[in-house]
């Protein structure tokens, strides 16, 4: 209806992004192109595991194609709702990116810890000493998360409310 507000973009009153929702469309990005690196890199190019390997090869190379899928409709949900952020100029860069970076070491970590060591439906690499593969492997992951953890604490630090000052004791 006309002069009605209620359906109209309420993010033009506000005056900062948002970093909750910034921070979770990177995180689900990061997740997204790590699962992409990971299925890319090491399931095709170096053909070193596949998502499960506890089967036959057309279960490996089904399980890859599964991963893909679900890869590729994380993305694109993730970039769509980044626009919708972008359109709303409701993106906080910092977050997003902090985002990224925790999807990205979380799902490394998720797959290195519990798809590698407690559901083991696959490992890194097959016929070598897997220790040095899955310090290497879990550490990326860490340091992702760290570095996104920092970014964000940063981001929440630059974002947070200035405190008024205290009046002094005369």
């Amino acid at each position: 209806m006309p002069g009605d507000d209620r359906g109209a973009d309420r993010s033009a009153n506000r005056s900062t992004p948002r970093v909750r929702p910034s921070l979770v469309v990177g995180a689900m990005i990061g997740a997204a192109l790590m699962a992409a690196v990971d299925e890319i890199v090491f399931h095709q190019l170096l053909g070193w595991h596949h998502f499960y390997d506890r089967s036959s090869s057309d279960v490996a190379l089904f399980s890859d194609g599964v991963l893909h899928a679900a890869e590729l409709v994380l993305l694109v949900a993730g970039f769509t709702l980044l626009a919708g952020l972008h359109r709303r100029h409701d993106v906080a860069s910092g977050a997003a990116w902090a985002g990224v970076l925790l999807g990205a070491g979380v799902f490394q970590l998720w797959d290195g810890v519990v798809d590698h060591k407690v559901l083991r439906v696959h490992q890194v690499r097959y016929g070598v000493d897997l220790l040095p593969y899955d310090v290497v492997w879990n550490l990326a992951g860490a340091v992702l998360v760290a570095a996104g953890a920092a970014l964000a604490w940063r981001q929440r630090r630059r974002e947070a409310p200035a405190r008024p000052e205290e009046p002094r004791p005369r």
